[in-house]
Protein backbone atom coordinates (compact mmCIF):
# COMPACT_ATOMS: atom_id res chain seq x y z
CA UNK A 1 0.00 0.00 0.00
CA UNK A 2 1.23 3.48 -0.81
CA UNK A 3 1.05 6.33 1.72
CA UNK A 4 1.49 9.85 0.37
CA UNK A 5 3.07 12.31 2.80
CA UNK A 6 3.45 16.07 2.58
CA UNK A 7 6.02 17.98 4.60
CA UNK A 8 4.68 21.02 6.46
CA UNK A 9 7.57 23.22 7.61
CA UNK A 10 7.42 24.82 11.06
CA UNK A 11 6.92 28.58 11.27
CA UNK A 12 10.71 28.91 11.31
CA UNK A 13 11.08 26.72 8.23
CA UNK A 14 12.29 23.53 9.92
CA UNK A 15 11.24 20.29 8.23
CA UNK A 16 10.39 17.06 9.99
CA UNK A 17 12.16 13.77 9.53
CA UNK A 18 10.41 11.36 7.18
CA UNK A 19 8.51 8.71 9.20
CA UNK A 20 10.33 5.40 9.18
CA UNK A 21 10.14 1.81 10.36
CA UNK A 22 12.96 1.30 12.90
CA UNK A 23 13.29 -2.41 12.05
CA UNK A 24 12.11 -4.77 9.33
CA UNK A 25 9.50 -6.17 11.75
CA UNK A 26 8.18 -2.83 13.03
CA UNK A 27 4.41 -2.40 12.89
CA UNK A 28 4.61 1.37 13.34
CA UNK A 29 6.60 4.15 11.76
CA UNK A 30 8.32 6.56 14.13
CA UNK A 31 6.98 10.12 14.03
CA UNK A 32 9.26 13.02 14.92
CA UNK A 33 8.60 16.42 16.46
CA UNK A 34 8.80 19.40 14.10
CA UNK A 35 9.65 22.35 16.35
CA UNK A 36 11.32 25.74 16.05
CA UNK A 37 12.40 25.56 19.69
CA UNK A 38 12.30 22.97 22.48
CA UNK A 39 8.95 22.43 24.24
CA UNK A 40 8.86 21.82 28.00
CA UNK A 41 6.12 19.46 29.20
CA UNK A 42 5.82 19.80 32.97
CA UNK A 43 4.61 16.94 35.17
CA UNK A 44 0.88 16.46 34.57
CA UNK A 45 0.83 18.85 31.61
CA UNK A 46 -0.41 18.25 28.06
CA UNK A 47 1.20 19.86 25.03
CA UNK A 48 0.28 19.53 21.35
CA UNK A 49 3.41 18.65 19.39
CA UNK A 50 3.37 19.03 15.58
CA UNK A 51 4.99 16.35 13.41
CA UNK A 52 5.42 18.49 10.31
CA UNK A 53 3.69 16.00 8.03
CA UNK A 54 0.26 15.39 6.54
CA UNK A 55 -0.76 12.09 4.95
CA UNK A 56 -3.19 10.84 2.32
CA UNK A 57 -4.45 7.29 2.65
CA UNK A 58 -5.38 5.98 -0.79
CA UNK A 59 -8.14 3.67 0.44
CA UNK A 60 -11.08 4.51 2.73
CA UNK A 61 -10.93 0.95 4.10
CA UNK A 62 -7.81 1.98 6.06
CA UNK A 63 -7.10 4.47 8.81
CA UNK A 64 -3.92 5.65 10.49
CA UNK A 65 -3.49 5.32 14.23
CA UNK A 66 -0.98 7.23 16.37
CA UNK A 67 0.32 5.32 19.38
CA UNK A 68 2.76 6.20 22.16
CA UNK A 69 6.33 5.00 21.85
CA UNK A 70 6.76 2.35 24.52
CA UNK A 71 10.23 3.53 25.56
CA UNK A 72 9.04 7.09 26.21
CA UNK A 73 5.95 5.86 28.04
CA UNK A 74 7.73 3.32 30.26
CA UNK A 75 10.94 5.23 30.95
CA UNK A 76 9.74 8.86 31.00
CA UNK A 77 5.95 8.69 31.41
CA UNK A 78 5.36 10.49 28.10
CA UNK A 79 2.12 9.20 26.59
CA UNK A 80 -0.63 10.35 24.28
CA UNK A 81 -3.32 12.26 26.16
CA UNK A 82 -6.04 10.59 24.07
CA UNK A 83 -4.38 7.13 24.29
CA UNK A 84 -4.62 6.57 20.52
CA UNK A 85 -4.99 9.16 17.80
CA UNK A 86 -7.31 8.12 14.99
CA UNK A 87 -6.56 9.62 11.57
CA UNK A 88 -9.48 9.15 9.19
CA UNK A 89 -8.78 8.34 5.54
CA UNK A 90 -10.16 11.71 4.40
CA UNK A 91 -8.14 13.91 6.84
CA UNK A 92 -5.43 15.96 5.11
CA UNK A 93 -4.20 18.25 7.90
CA UNK A 94 -0.96 18.09 9.82
CA UNK A 95 -0.55 15.17 12.21
CA UNK A 96 -0.13 16.44 15.76
CA UNK A 97 0.39 14.54 18.98
CA UNK A 98 -1.19 15.53 22.29
CA UNK A 99 1.56 14.42 24.65
CA UNK A 100 0.96 14.17 28.41
CA UNK A 101 3.69 13.92 30.99
CA UNK A 102 2.73 11.25 33.54
CA UNK A 103 6.32 10.94 34.69
CA UNK A 104 8.09 12.15 37.82
CA UNK A 105 10.13 14.86 36.06
CA UNK A 106 9.56 17.62 33.54
CA UNK A 107 10.36 16.55 29.98
CA UNK A 108 11.75 18.52 27.04
CA UNK A 109 10.81 17.69 23.45
CA UNK A 110 13.34 18.83 20.85
CA UNK A 111 13.06 19.17 17.09
CA UNK A 112 13.56 15.74 15.53
CA UNK A 113 12.80 13.73 18.69
CA UNK A 114 10.81 10.57 17.97
CA UNK A 115 7.57 11.18 19.88
CA UNK A 116 5.02 8.62 18.65
CA UNK A 117 4.42 5.90 16.10
CA UNK A 118 2.06 5.68 13.15
CA UNK A 119 0.30 2.42 12.32
CA UNK A 120 -1.87 1.88 9.23
CA UNK A 121 -4.69 -0.62 9.79
CA UNK A 122 -7.82 -1.79 7.98
CA UNK A 123 -11.14 -0.48 9.26
CA UNK A 124 -14.71 -1.34 8.45
CA UNK A 125 -17.77 0.84 8.74
CA UNK A 126 -20.82 -1.09 9.88
CA UNK A 127 -24.56 -0.85 9.40
CA UNK A 128 -26.31 -0.40 12.75
CA UNK A 129 -29.35 -2.51 13.51
CA UNK A 130 -31.37 -1.47 16.56
CA UNK A 131 -32.86 -4.43 18.42
CA UNK A 132 -34.69 -5.19 21.67
CA UNK A 133 -32.42 -8.05 22.77
CA UNK A 134 -28.94 -9.35 22.00
CA UNK A 135 -28.01 -13.00 21.71
CA UNK A 136 -26.85 -14.70 24.92
CA UNK A 137 -23.20 -15.67 25.50
CA UNK A 138 -21.40 -17.46 28.33
CA UNK A 139 -19.79 -14.17 29.41
CA UNK A 140 -22.97 -12.12 29.13
CA UNK A 141 -22.62 -8.60 30.48
CA UNK A 142 -19.66 -9.39 32.75
CA UNK A 143 -16.88 -6.85 32.36
CA UNK A 144 -14.00 -5.18 34.19
CA UNK A 145 -12.31 -8.27 35.57
CA UNK A 146 -15.21 -10.70 35.26
CA UNK A 147 -12.93 -13.26 33.58
CA UNK A 148 -10.15 -12.91 36.16
CA UNK A 149 -7.48 -10.42 37.14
Amino acid sequence: MKLDIKFIPSNGGKVSAKPFYATAGSAGMDLSACLDEPVLIKKGEIKIIPTGIAIALEDSNYAAFIYARSGLACKKGICLANSVGVIDSDYRGELKCALINLGQEDFVVNHGDRIAQLVISPVKQVELSVCEDLDETKRGSGGFGSTGV
